[in-house]
């Protein structure tokens, strides 16, 4: 005998007449087995995967993204974000690196200190937020390896909760032990991922990097620049590395960006410099 599904606990108080969709998913599988309800026709929209992952579902799937971690984080409380982005192949200190060649591992080996100063930045920025009861200056990063888990890492050791944006890709990226796991979400979707990088973000600090912290990066100082978003700092770890990864002087001697977009963001060699600028942006904006 087939054992009957359990009666789901409903997270909300019924408000109509009407059953909710958890009642009704419930309910439908208590439906007789025939040709009909076998049917995929007959399967309730919102429960049928095969329908929801068809091309015209599109902007239906892009919502979802869009409300599914908005939702959650609102739960949480959470208003306000400080965002990690740097290479996921620079090693913990001591790890085996990766890279290509031997050239590649002895330069990913020498960034290792990255990880280090990616822990500490968010024990920082974590010890802050434990303050305000872990609703502001939450740590978020991409959820995966690097420099990402040592920003996840640098949160839990300070007994605070953080952030994981993690996205479906045909390799690695499975989130890192670090990361809260009721904050620790998963995207198909670029575009929606890289919104919520920004939606509560209170600063961006960004460390040595391929094209996603480029991409990361270089999208936050357009919106900046173009003042679709308020100002807010932008950090980047290791003057050498970025003078070297990005000349900007050239970009602006050459007129493609104004002279002041060089102000748009600043250059830290330690985890405490990188405190010191957030703390006396929101510092000095509150005594304006």
């Amino acid at each position: 005998m087939a054992i009957p599904p359990e009666r789901p606990k409903l997270r909300r108080r019924r408000r109509n007449l009407f059953h909710t969709s958890e009642e009704d998913l419930f309910n439908a599988q208590l439906t007789p087995v025939t040709p009909q309800t076998e049917a995929q026709a007959y399967r309730l929209a919102f429960a049928d995967g095969d329908f929801l992952t068809r091309e015209e579902l599109r902007p239906v799937r892009l919502q979802l993204e869009l409300l599914k971690p908005e939702i959650y984080l609102q739960e949480h409380g959470i208003t306000s974000t400080v965002v990690v982005f740097g290479g996921a192949r620079i090693p913990a200190p001591g790890a085996e690196p990766g890279g290509k060649n031997a050239a590649q591992r002895k330069s990913l080996a020498e960034k290792a200190h990255f990880y280090e100063e990616a822990r500490k930045f968010s024990e920082l920025v974590s010890h802050a937020s434990k303050k305000l009861d872990c609703k502001e200056f939450v740590i978020t990063s991409g959820g995966g390896p690097g420099v990402m888990e040592a920003a996840n890492l640098g949160a839990q050791n300070a007994g605070a909760v953080s952030i994981g944006l993690n996205i479906v890709l045909p390799h690695e990226q499975k989130p890192n032990d670090y990361v809260t796991p009721e904050l620790c979400f998963n995207f198909h979707y670029f575009a929606i991922r890289k919104m919520h990088f920004l939606m509560r973000a209170k600063a961006l600090v960004a460390f040595p990097g391929g094209y996603g912290t480029m991409d990361e990066l270089f999208e936050t100082l357009t919106l900046i620049q173009t003042r679709k978003i308020k100002p807010l700092p932008v950090i980047l770890f290791c003057d050498e590395f970025w003078s070297k990864a990005v000349n900007f002087d050239f970009l602006a001697a050459e007129g493609v960006i104004a002279p002041e977009d060089k102000d748009l963001f600043y250059c830290v060699e330690t985890a405490e410099q990188a405190w010191e600028i957030i703390s006396e942006f929101y510092y000095n904006s509150r005594q304006e």
